[in-house]
């Protein structure tokens, strides 16, 4: 029987409490050693524009740099779930981003499509899941509305956002998403909306309640410039770098990380 992780197989991993464990990769070489090591979804993330191509913010990245990089992921994978960004302006209505996830999918070879925003994306989620686009909805931080939200900051804390926030989580649910990505979200409401939803949560800065947990790999061993609070370098202790992700697997299943010095209160 195959391993491989599949849209069907996260929803399965939620219903039976294992957690799951995403990570970014962006090329062939670091896409083979983390399928290896038993990620279940490499993100194929417009994170990119910052740690590979050097930007300040993910803003400048296209469709055709993420078909690009996802193009070269998904043929190293024989385990992992290949999940690619929509990024910013490649989807402000649902025909214009039913057209890019299909370019996605068709010539990214990506299995799932991950797209931000809450309220005002429900229409584009109902549109492209009635067309058979596994979606994964990104919620809290949205790193593409960086600007607008004045910098990385903590999403949630404030009571009437954590409401609609909620009423978010659970109108994309209804509306046809896979899965939602939180990303720094306090603890308390990301396990409110964790155990509200039938779909999994993944979290970045949300708390080791969520069903599972993505990082990016450059801050998982340590070559990023600044990296955020969420993240933690595993490769230390001698280990090398297929070592370090597996013991990043590892600790996601067991529960270890994130503690609560990578979590918001």
């Amino acid at each position: 029987m195959s391993n491989k992780v599949t849209v069907k197989t996260i929803r399965e991993m939620k219903e039976d409490g294992k957690k799951i464990v995403a990570l970014t990769a962006y090329d062939s070489s670091f896409a083979r050693v983390v399928d290896e090591q038993g990620v279940d979804i490499i993100l194929v993330g417009d994170s990119l524009g910052m740690v590979i191509q050097g930007h300040e913010s993910t803003v400048p990245v296209s469709v055709d740099d993420i078909i690009y990089h996802s193009k070269a992921v998904e043929p190293q994978t024989k385990h992992s779930l290949v999940m690619a960004d929509l990024p910013f302006m490649s989807y402000t209505n649902p025909n214009q981003a039913i057209t890019n996830a299909a370019r996605l999918m068709q010539e990214g070879h990506a299995h799932i499509i991950k797209l931000e925003g809450g309220e005002a994306q429900l229409d584009t989620v109902r549109h492209m899941t009635r067309h058979g686009v596994p979606v994964c909805a990104h919620i809290g931080l949205t790193p593409q509305t960086v600007h607008k939200l004045g910098g990385y900051k903590v999403q949630g804390r404030d009571n009437k956002v954590a409401k609609q926030m909620l009423s978010d989580a659970l109108a994309l649910q209804d509306a046809g998403a896979d899965a939602v990505v939180l990303e720094c979200v306090p603890v308390d409401l990301a396990e409110k909306i964790t155990k509200k939803l039938e779909i999994p949560t993944i979290g970045i800065g949300a708390g080791r309640v969520c069903d599972g947990q993505v990082l990016v790999l450059q801050d998982m061993i340590g070559i990023s410039d600044l990296a955020p609070k969420f993240s933690l370098n595993f490769l230390v202790d001698g280990r090398n770098i297929p070592e370090a992700i597996k013991a990043y697997v590892d600790a996601v299943r067991d529960g270890t990380f994130p503690t609560d010095q990578q979590c918001f209160f």
